[in-house]
């Protein structure tokens, strides 16, 4: 399973067709405490770097954007009742929705690990 990530702090883990989506690690030190979630529809086809929905934290609001263009084929229902997901477990319950890719070759301008690494520290 390949992970990508964004300049806007997602993450994407890629099976196949399918894209798991939530924010990162540094995403979630930076917001503090999450306290609410929105998702976007189940069925709703979204362009790369479409708002998708808002995680709202004790500090700020911000939008979570699609990292590549694609279908949401499901949300984290789980995350919607539980926010605090998204601190806990980030990049394991706390993820934000699953799309159908519409167009893999925009994978292929998101960084692996080590540049978001760099990327995130500088």
């Amino acid at each position: 399973m390949t992970v990508k990530y964004t300049e806007d702090h997602e993450w994407l883990k890629i099976d196949g067709d399918t894209a798991t989506v939530g924010i990162t690690v540094h995403a979630q030190d930076a917001l503090g405490d999450v306290v609410f979630v929105d998702l976007p529809a189940v069925g709703a086809t979204l362009a790369q770097k479409e708002a998708a929905g808002v995680v709202e934290s004790v500090k700020a609001a911000a939008d979570v954007y699609m990292p590549v263009s694609g279908e949401v084929v499901e949300v984290n229902e789980a995350l919607r009742n539980d926010p605090s997901l998204a601190n806990s477990d980030p990049l394991g319950a706390g993820w934000f929705f699953k799309i159908r890719l519409s167009d893999a070759s925009q994978l292929d301008a998101l960084m692996d690990e080590t540049s978001y690494t760099q990327f995130s520290a500088g």
